[in-house]
């Protein structure tokens, strides 16, 4: 048993893939989001592009089977029901994306979004428009790609989602729910498809308890130590961070 999870591992060291998983734990406990994008570009690097979207999404999707249940009668799905069905029809291009794409344009690219996410959430900057049909589907179109060549989907549908005037409790709900539909269907195309193998979902197994338990340490040092403006700079400092080493490794990793 200790030599095939050392083999999960081989190479990288596992201490490095828990201290990754430990810090995204303690930035989905304390900020409530980026724990995808933190791992994302670093993960990439350790274990593959492909690997990566396995092990990030299974790890996030254990999450979200434990918060539907909460939501799920909160969420609009007027709004989520297209954008979901729009999401899982685009993953397979951002599967052959995935394949076809070599590791340090992954790394590059992903951490390219995760900067210009922060920036944006930094501007302040929110969505206008109307939320129409078909900008509901462009939106998941665009994310059911991302998620499916990056793991890193969320950004486009944040930005929608939170730009309107729903209560908290139904951008909660919305977002939850949304990762509930499309992760489970864009692990079992890119495990059908050969792209990654089932040695990214045992790593997953494997670090997803160390990430439950920095969620609660995050928890409880949010709760008992920060203030809204407090929680939200120190999350996007963290991603910022994430995504220009992402863009400077990404450039000498060959």
């Amino acid at each position: 048993m200790i030599p095939f999870l050392a083999s999960l591992f081989d190479g990288v060291g596992l201490w490095a893939a828990f201290g990754v998983t430990f810090v995204a734990g303690l930035m989905r406990g304390f900020a409530g989001f980026g724990s995808a994008m933190l791992m994302a570009p670093i993960f990439a690097i350790l274990f593959g592009s492909a690997d990566m979207v396995v092990t990030v999404v299974a790890i996030e999707l254990v999450v979200s089977l434990q918060l539907f249940p909460q939501v799920r009668r909160q969420a609009d799905w007027q709004v989520l029901t297209p954008m979901s069905i729009a999401a899982c029809a685009a993953m397979p291009l951002g599967v052959w994306l995935l394949a076809s794409v070599d590791k340090n344009t992954i790394v590059t690219a992903v951490s390219a979004v995760i900067v210009a996410f922060v920036v944006l959430m930094w501007s302040g900057w929110k969505y206008t428009g109307r939320r129409s049909t078909a900008a509901t589907v462009a939106v998941g179109a665009v994310s059911g790609a991302m998620m499916a060549t990056t793991s890193v989907g969320g950004p486009p549908v944040l930005l929608y989602l939170l730009s309107g005037n729903d209560p908290p409790h139904v951008s909660r709900a919305n977002i939850v729910t949304y990762y509930f539909l499309t992760q489970f269907l864009l692990i079992v195309i890119v495990l059908a498809t050969g792209v990654a193998g089932w040695v990214a979902l045992a790593r997953a197994a494997l670090l997803f308890p160390v990430m439950i338990l920095g969620a609660w340490i995050g928890g409880r040092a949010f709760h008992g130590l920060a203030s809204d403006r407090l929680y939200r700079n120190f999350a996007l400092s963290v991603l910022l961070f994430t995504g220009l080493f992402g863009l400077l490794r990404g450039w000498v990793v060959v």
